[in-house]
């Protein structure tokens, strides 16, 4: 079983960048399609990018493609978010998630298997 932990949260002042991680415990890392989302208060939980497992094919929500990265780093069980020119739209709480092998409903949370706890990420106007 797969065990996520994000961290890299924080509050940031619009414009600026956050990094997200997403550690992974468990020796099939590799295997597994990877993604983020977020969860805005009184929200629901909504697709922000996605990352296959050898990591040459990404997929971003439309509203944080050309700001947002999504990359992994499989020696190291980790993927990453990389968030730029962030807007107060942005805050959220911020998940990563697993499904092993390919996942075609990669923008669909109910499709993934496992999830993180969370980070916070807050953007200040």
């Amino acid at each position: 079983q797969l065990r996520l932990v994000e961290s890299g949260g924080a509050l940031v002042q619009a414009g600026g960048s956050l990094r997200l991680s997403c550690a992974a415990s468990g020796r099939t890392f590799s295997r597994y399609f990877m993604g983020w989302f977020r969860q805005a208060a009184g929200k629901e939980r909504e697709f922000v990018a996605a990352i296959n497992w050898s990591g040459p094919s990404t997929y971003y929500a439309d509203s944080v493609k050309g700001r947002f990265t999504i990359s992994r780093d499989n020696t190291k069980n980790t993927v990453y978010l990389q968030m730029n020119s962030l807007k107060p739209e942005d805050t959220a709480v911020y998940y990563c998630a697993a499904h092993l092998y390919y996942n075609t409903l990669y923008g669909d949370p109910g499709s993934y298997d496992t999830w993180g706890q969370g980070t916070q990420v807050t953007v200040s106007s």
